[in-house]
This record gives structure tokens, C-alpha cells and sequence, in this order.
């Protein structure tokens, strides 16, 4: 028993080893995309504005518009997925070769995707069928088949490592034990990692959200290669599920390395227990049927949907969102925090999350969406969770991995500059997107006409506050780049020995 042990100490030890490489190289990925992405986003609102009206064809907004939505979301899954594989590797063994396959095959889909941009390929982030093939846009059919190569490709990247993962939970715990059903009754053992449950819950849903893909992409498929049409409806509703899924699924893995990492900083350890199991057991059926809130305006849809899109909207925010903010407040309140970089990022990643979901929260009340659903209500809602949630938290684990690997100190007068910078920069840019919201000012526009002057001085006002977010994140690069190709050299040198 000894032996059998040590062998899986050793086991698990080779594995963290490989984890760290492949996270070091998500981190580097994400310090070279985060930019690029948030440059796209800062071009739209400076177009909006009117400034650049005369100079670029407003093609190119709305083709900044898919790639920008459509990288923030596959970022921040692929990037949150990685952060929950380095925490998870403390208790579960993976297979280096098949997710560096994996993180092989999304670099692909991610070039095709930027190939799509450079054809002016602007059906939206949505790319709500049949959108992809109306060439009104300005874009060939050569770009459309290559997104939905690019799909193709980040699908199969993506269901080999769901399905790793849940091989891995697989490998060491029953179903029932890894969704803690055990704790129910009363029993304790085996102990149950809180951030395996969340992995569990990940996993299942994810293989849901991309089988869904897979029949969304076959339907275009059908339409793109015999030229008959499919229900737009239908199609509407595969991707929508995909998308709300693997979005809160981005949110869910920063979760689970919250709960795993943030005990390391608070000293308190963060178990699991019946309102965490339970919770997160209601997230695992209600995600799933929360997506219906994007479609209140399809009135050809059954009126019950509406209304089950209402209550697991409001479903899935109470239980995980009260465990985790209570818990996260349990996590400070009263205790010697060690405060730095990483840790106050994930914190306020929390935060953002919880304010995001209040937003949220209204946004998919059926009588509130009826007002605002076409409006920037809804990118301030979801621009909360990314930028000061999602983002924060992927940031928090790249300051964090850099900081475990390299062991250099942090100057903490530069990590608070960067807080306060993101922080103000942040709240105050999607604060202007509520505004513009509550005063009427559609989405998806590039620009707006004189009735709607409003929406372009809010524009004008964000740009202020997202140069102190371009400051910010200028600044994380320098020291968290910094301790970058320290712990790479820290590796190569743990590698060599």
C-alpha cells in the first residue's frame, strides 16, 4: 500500500510538472491575445464616436465585432480551462500528449479565425444562422467555409479535453462521489476537493454544450452544401446553448481555481460541504436550460420556454453565486490576507462576477428584457463578467503561476497601481455601456444618427476610462512579463537537473 502510494505521489508529480509548461505557455498566449482583443474592443468604441467615420469603412467595425466577441470567449474558456488543469493536478493524473494536441488544434482554429477578419467576415459573435452566408456583408464564401472550419476545429480541440477531464475524475472517483453526493448523507469520505465538484459539473455540461455545437455545425453544413435551408429557429437554439454554456463554463473554471488557490493566500482552507454540493448540483441541470433568456424576442417560440429560461436564469445565479461570494467573504473577513497581485485580481474577479450577475439577473426578467434586450444593456451585462470578472481572474492565475514558478517579489506599490487602474478603468468603461442602455442606445451599431447623440458622447467618455484600463494592463505586462521568463528559466533549469 506503501508503494502503491509513493507511485501515485509520483504520478501525480510528473503530471503538475507537465501542467506547469502548458500553463506557462496559456499564460504567454493570453499576455499576447488580451491586448489584441481589447485593442479590437477599444477601435469599436473610438468608431463609434464618429472620429473615424470619414477614414475606415465601417465593414471593418463589424468584423472587429465577431472577432473581438468571438476571441473574448474562446480566450477566456480556453485560458480558465488551463487555470482549474494547474489547480486539479494537485489530486488527478492527465495526459500531457493529448492536451497539448488540444492546445495544438485551438492555435489552428484561432488562425482561421483571424484569417475570417482579414476577409471582413462580420456576421457578429452570434453568427446566427443563416448570417454566414449572406455575402451582403461583403465577405466571400471562402470565408464562411473557413469559420466553419475554424468551428470544426475548436470543437474537436475542445471535446478532447472535456473528455480528458472527465477520464481523470473518472480515474479516481464514482460519479456520484465526484458530484458529492456522498456528502448528502452524512458521509465524509472520500474527501471531495471543492475544485473536482466544480470540474465534475464543467465537464458534464461542457460535452453537452459542444455536442450541441456539433449539431449546429451540421445543420449549416447541410445549408452550405446543398443550398436547402434548415429551421433558423432550431439553429438558433443549438447555438445559443453552446455559447451561454461555454461562457459560464469560462466563469466556472475561474471558480474552481479560486477555490483551489485562494486558501494558499488566506490561509484558510476552502472545503467542500452540503450547501457547496448542493449548489452546484443545481448549476449542473439549470445552466443548462438558463440560455432560453436570449431568445424572449422569438415570439415563435413555445411561451413555457420563456418562462423555464426565467427561472433557471434566476436558479443558476442564486446557489453557486451565494456559496461563492459568501465564501469568498468568509475567505477575508476577520483574517490575514496576504495581499498581492494575484490574489487581489482574483478577488475583485469574484466581485465583477457578482455585480455581472446582477446585471444579468435583470437582463433575463422577460418584462426587463422586452425594454433593453436591444440595447447596450446587454453588452454592459456581459462586459462586466469578461472584463472585470473573467479577465480578471485569468490575469490573477498568470500573476499568480508566474509568481509560484519564478519566486521573485512583486513591487506591492506597483501591483495596487494596477488594481486601481483596472478597477477604475474597468467599472467606469462598462458603466458607460448601462447608461447608454437605460437611455435607449441600440447595439451593434457603428455609429449613431443625431436622435441618438447620447450613445456617441458615452462613447467618447469610455474612451477616457479605457485608457486607464490600456495603462493598466501595460503595466501587468511589464511585471508579470517580467516573472515570466523567470520561471521559465526557473523550468528549464528544473528540467536539466
Amino acid at each position: 500500500m506503501a508503494e502503491a502510494a509513493i507511485g501515485q505521489a509520483r504520478e501525480l508529480a510528473d503530471a503538475r510538472a507537465q501542467l506547469r509548461s502548458l500553463s506557462l505557455v496559456w499564460s504567454a498566449l493570453l499576455m499576447l491575445l488580451l491586448p489584441i482583443l481589447g485593442l479590437l474592443g477599444l477601435f469599436m468604441r473610438a468608431y463609434q464616436t464618429q472620429a473615424l467615420i470619414e477614414t475606415i469603412d465601417s465593414a471593418w467595425f463589424y468584423s472587429s465585432m465577431t472577432l473581438h466577441g468571438l476571441g473574448f470567449v474562446g480566450l477566456s474558456y480556453t485560458v480558465s480551462f488551463v487555470a482549474m488543469l494547474y489547480a486539479l493536478s494537485r489530486h488527478l493524473v492527465f495526459n500531457p500528449r493529448l492536451i497539448w494536441i488540444s492546445t495544438g488544434l485551438t492555435v489552428i482554429g484561432v488562425a482561421l479565425l483571424v484569417t475570417c477578419f482579414l476577409m471582413r467576415f462580420a456576421p457578429g459573435w452570434y453568427f446566427l444562422y443563416p448570417l454566414p452566408f449572406r455575402s451582403a456583408g461583403g465577405w466571400s464564401a471562402l470565408a464562411a467555409d473557413l469559420f466553419l472550419a475554424a468551428l470544426a476545429v475548436l470543437g474537436v480541440a475542445w471535446l478532447l479535453w472535456e473528455l480528458e477531464l472527465l477520464r481523470a475524475i473518472a480515474s479516481r472517483y464514482s460519479l456520484s462521489q465526484a458530484l458529492g453526493w456522498h456528502y448528502l448523507k452524512g458521509i465524509n469520505t472520500p474527501e471531495l476537493p471543492p475544485i473536482v465538484l466544480v470540474a465534475t459539473v464543467c465537464a458534464i455540461a461542457g460535452i453537452a454544450a459542444l455536442v450541441a455545437a456539433v449539431a449546429m455545425l451540421i445543420m449549416m453544413l447541410i445549408h452550405r452544401f446543398t443550398g436547402s435551408l434548415v429551421d433558423p429557429l432550431v439553429v438558433k437554439n443549438l447555438t445559443f446553448f453552446f455559447g451561454h454554456v461555454l461562457i459560464n463554463l469560462a466563469m466556472y473554471h475561474g471558480i474552481g481555481f479560486l477555490y483551489a488557490v485562494f486558501p494558499e493566500y488566506s490561509g484558510h482552507a476552502w472545503k467542500a460541504a452540503k450547501p457547496m454540493i448542493i449548489a452546484w448540483n443545481c448549476v449542473l441541470f439549470l445552466v443548462l436550460f438558463a440560455y432560453f433568456h436570449h431568445l424572449y424576442m422569438d415570439f415563435a417560440q413555445p411561451r413555457w420556454v420563456h418562462v423555464v429560461g426565467q427561472i433557471a436564469s434566476y436558479g443558476t445565479a442564486i446557489p453557486a453565486a451565494v456559496v461563492t461570494i459568501l465564501g469568498m467573504l468568509a475567505q477575508v473577513y476577520h483574517r490575514p490576507v496576504r495581499w498581492t497581485l494575484a490574489s487581489s485580481l482574483l478577488f475583485f474577479g469574484t466581485m465583477g462576477w457578482a455585480v455581472g450577475g446582477v446585471a444579468a439577473v435583470l437582463d433575463s426578467t422577460i418584462a426587463f428584457n422586452f425594454r433593453f434586450h436591444n440595447t447596450l444593456w446587454v453588452p454592459a451585462h456581459f462586459h462586466t463578467y469578461l472584463l472585470v470578472g473573467i479577465v480578471f481572474i485569468m490575469l490573477g492565475f498568470a500573476a499568480h503561476l508566474t509568481q509560484e514558478l519564478s519566486g521573485r517579489s512583486e513591487s506591492p506599490v506597483l501591483a495596487r497601481s494596477i488594481v486601481a487602474l483596472l478597477l477604475t478603468g474597468g467599472y467606469g468603461f462598462v458603466f458607460m455601456f448601462y447608461l447608454s442602455g437605460a437611455h435607449g442606445v441600440p447595439r451593434r451599431y457603428a455609429f449613431y444618427p443625431p436622435e441618438l447623440e447620447v450613445g456617441t458622447t458615452l462613447a467618447k467618455v469610455a474612451l477616457i476610462f479605457v485608457s486607464l484600463v490600456v495603462l493598466g494592463v501595460l503595466l501587468y505586462l511589464i511585471e508579470v512579463g517580467r516573472r515570466w521568463f523567470a520561471a521559465r528559466a526557473a523550468l528549464q533549469a528544473s528540467a536539466s537537473s
